[in-house]
């Protein structure tokens, strides 16, 4: 897929747009989410981004989330139902004909893999200057990958799993395989 990347500066704005679509969509879940989480560089403050908020949630099981996906999709959401990672539900928010994307929405049943979400994003958050290193990693990948969405993504994947390894932190049980 070719999507143009385009960093923007930090947002202080994106923490209330995340807590804005927490309420949108906690409601859509039968069973609450045992976790609904702000991940992702929007989540970092003072770190630039593509203006997309991503969210994770941690649910007991995928086949009990699966019956939000009709509600969420009534909040505009768009169901990914041929997502080759089989290990969570992937929706996101403004896709064509909408001008750009707005949000992602993992849900994962897999406590480890949001907890290695969660460990980069509160590393981050602790650390500006692994914060700007990681800035610095997205600057030189959005100038070469500009219009290579996949390749900007496993190159930053690669950052992330050999800090949160470095961390203590759990292994990707999915490779990458896109």
């Amino acid at each position: 897929m070719s999507e143009a990347i385009e960093l923007h500066a930090a947002d202080p704005g994106w923490p209330a747009a995340f807590e804005a679509e927490r309420a949108l969509i906690l409601p859509c879940f039968i069973t609450p989410p045992r976790l609904l989480e702000h991940m992702g560089s929007t989540a970092i403050p003072g770190l630039p981004a593509k203006p997309v908020i991503d969210i994770i949630a941690l649910v007991d099981d995928l086949d009990t989330a699966r019956a939000a996906i009709l509600a969420l999709e009534a909040t505009g959401y768009s169901y990914w139902a041929a997502n080759p990672d089989t290990t969570k539900l992937y929706l996101a928010k403004g896709l064509p004909p909408a001008p750009r994307r707005t949000h992602h929405l993992h849900i994962h049943d897999d406590a480890d893999e949001v907890r290695r979400h969660l460990m980069f994003r509160d590393h981050l958050r602790a650390n500006p200057q692994v914060r700007d290193a990681y800035f610095d990693l997205k600057r030189d990948l959005a100038s070469r990958f500009r219009d290579d969405r996949e390749a900007y993504s496993k190159l930053k994947t690669d950052f992330i799993d050999a800090l949160v390894l470095s961390l203590g932190g759990p292994a990707r049980k999915v490779p990458w395989n896109r």
